[in-house]
C-alpha cells in the first residue's frame, strides 16, 4: 500500500501543488491545521511559518472565519452575482482603502493584478507596463518576467523565469531595478509615450523601499500619464489595516487585492479610482476602452463572510501593535542567532515577515540578494523543514500570524540554532 507521500508524488509534478522543491523523500502531506501548527497524515506536527503563503494570517482553523464559513455555507455558496456579505465586503474595503472608490472581485491575486494591467491599458491607451527585477505579481507574463532571473541582463530588458510566454508578451514588459530611483526614472522618462503602468509591491518581497522611493515611484508614473499599480496581495492588510498605502504613506492608482484579505479563503479584488474602475460595466460593451471583467467565483458569499470575520478580527485594538513585536522578535532573534554562529547573513522584512540571505552586503534589490549564497540558504531552510519547521524552502518569506507566540518563535530559533550548526557549512 502506496504511502500518501508516494500517492502524492505519483499524480502532483514534484509532489506538491507548486513551488516547494523538497526532495523525494522530504515529501509529507498535510491531514490538518490549528493556530500556528499543522500536522501531516503520519501524525507528526510542525510549526507552521508558511501559513499558506501569508493567507492564514489570523491562524489556521480560526474560531470567528469558521463560524462564519459555516454560516454561509448552508445558505449557498455560489451565485456568481452580488450577494450581501460581498457587497458588505466592498464596502468595508472602500471604507479601509484609501485609493478604493469601486471595488471588483477575482479569485485570486494572480487575477487581480492581470485585471489591473488591463484596466490600465485600456484606460491609458498604451502597451507597456514597468515592474521591478525579482518582483511576484502572479502566475502570467508580467508576474514572471524577471522573477528569478540568472542572466541579469541590462534593464529594462525582461528575462523569463517561466517558459510558455510569446516574446511578443515580454516586449511590453520593462524592468527596473527596485530601490533605485534615478534609473526608474531613466527608464520612465524614456517610455513615456507608451507606459500604461508601473506596478510595485510596496514591500518587495522583504526588502524595504528607502525612504522617497515610493513616493519617486509615484511622481514619475504621474510626470509620465501612467497609472500606479500597487500590488497588495502581500501587504494588503497585513502592514497596516489600511495596507502598505496607508503603512507607507503613498496612494497608488490601482490596488490588487488577495491573501490576508480571505483569512484563508480564496479571493483577489481590484480597488482603485472609480473613473478607472468604471470601465468593466457592462454597459460600455463597444467602447474602445471597455475592459471585460467576470469571474464565476469572484466574490462569491463563502469567502466574503470569511473576509468579512478576517477584517473584524484585524479591527480589534492591539492587533498590529501584535504582529510587528513578533516580527520584531523574530528578525531580532535570528540576527543574534547567526551573529553567534559566526555566519554572515541579512536579516529582512517589516511587520509580521521575515527573510534570511546569506551574504555580508547589504540587500536593497534582486541583485544584491542575487550575489548571495544560495547553497547556504538551501541548506539552511531544508534543516528547518527536516526539523519541523513547516516553510517553503524555495520562498523569499517566512510569514507569522496572530496564532504564534513568543514560545513559537523561541522553537524556531532553538531549531534555526541546531541547523546552522549541523547543516550550514
Amino acid at each position: 500500500m502506496p504511502t500518501p507521500a508516494e500517492r502524492s508524488l505519483a499524480v502532483f509534478p514534484g509532489g506538491s501543488l507548486g513551488e516547494y522543491d523538497l526532495p523525494p523523500e522530504m515529501t509529507v502531506v498535510l491531514a490538518r491545521g490549528k493556530g500556528c501548527h499543522v500536522w501531516d497524515t503520519e501524525g507528526r506536527a510542525w510549526t507552521d511559518f508558511t501559513m499558506g503563503w501569508g493567507s492564514a494570517l489570523l491562524g489556521h482553523a480560526q474560531p470567528a472565519i469558521a463560524d462564519a464559513v459555516q454560516r454561509q455555507a448552508v445558505q449557498g455558496a455560489n451565485f456568481a452575482y452580488v450577494t450581501e456579505p460581498a457587497l458588505e465586503l466592498a464596502e468595508e474595503i472602500t471604507r479601509a482603502v484609501a485609493c478604493a472608490g469601486r471595488v471588483r472581485f477575482c479569485a485570486s491575486g494572480t487575477e487581480a493584478t492581470a485585471y489591473a494591467v488591463r484596466l490600465a491599458r485600456a484606460f491609458t491607451g498604451r502597451g507597456k507596463v514597468l515592474k521591478f527585477e525579482g518582483a511576484y505579481h502572479g502566475a502570467h507574463a508580467l508576474g514572471t518576467a524577471s522573477l528569478f532571473p540568472r542572466r541579469l541582463l541590462a534593464f529594462p530588458e525582461p528575462e523569463p523565469t517561466s517558459a510558455g510566454f510569446t516574446a511578443a508578451a515580454l516586449r511590453d514588459i520593462l524592468v527596473a531595478p527596485y530601490n533605485d530611483l534615478e534609473a526608474t526614472r531613466a527608464i520612465v522618462e524614456r517610455h513615456r509615450g507608451e507606459l500604461a503602468a508601473i506596478v510595485i509591491e510596496p514591500l518587495h518581497r522583504c526588502t524595504s523601499p528607502r525612504p522617497g522611493f515610493l513616493a519617486g515611484v509615484a511622481a514619475a508614473a504621474r510626470e509620465a500619464g501612467a497609472l500606479l499599480v500597487f500590488d497588495e496581495t502581500v501587504t494588503g492588510f497585513r502592514l497596516a489595516y489600511g495596507g502598505g498605502q496607508a503603512y507607507y504613506g503613498v496612494v497608488p492608482d490601482l490596488a490588487a487585492l488577495g491573501k490576508a484579505l480571505g483569512g484563508g479563503y480564496p479571493i483577489g479584488a481590484v480597488a482603485g479610482r472609480a473613473d478607472v474602475l468604471e470601465l468593466v460595466r457592462e454597459d460600455r460593451m463597444g467602447d474602445p476602452r471597455y475592459v471585460w471583467w467576470a469571474s464565476s467565483v469572484g466574490g462569491n458569499p463563502v469567502s466574503a463572510a470569511a473576509a468579512l470575520a478576517t477584517l473584524a478580527e484585524l479591527r480589534r485594538a492591539g492587533t498590529y501593535e501584535r504582529l510587528f513585536a513578533l516580527g520584531a522578535l523574530l528578525r531580532d532573534g535570528l540576527r543574534a542567532t547567526l551573529t553567534k554562529a559566526g555566519v554572515a547573513a541579512h536579516v529582512q522584512g517589516d511587520g509580521p515577515l521575515a527573510a534570511v540571505v546569506f551574504t555580508d552586503g547589504e540587500v536593497v534589490d534582486y541583485r544584491s540578494a542575487h550575489a548571495a549564497d544560495r547553497r547556504r540558504a538551501r541548506a539552511f531552510l531544508l534543516g528547518l523543514f527536516r526539523r519541523g519547521i513547516f516553510l517553503n524552502p524555495m520562498s523569499t518569506k517566512l510569514y507569522l500570524s496572530l496564532a504564534h507566540t513568543e514560545a513559537d518563535l523561541e522553537h524556531f530559533l532553538d531549531v534555526a540554532r541546531a541547523t546552522l550548526e549541523e547543516d550550514v557549512p
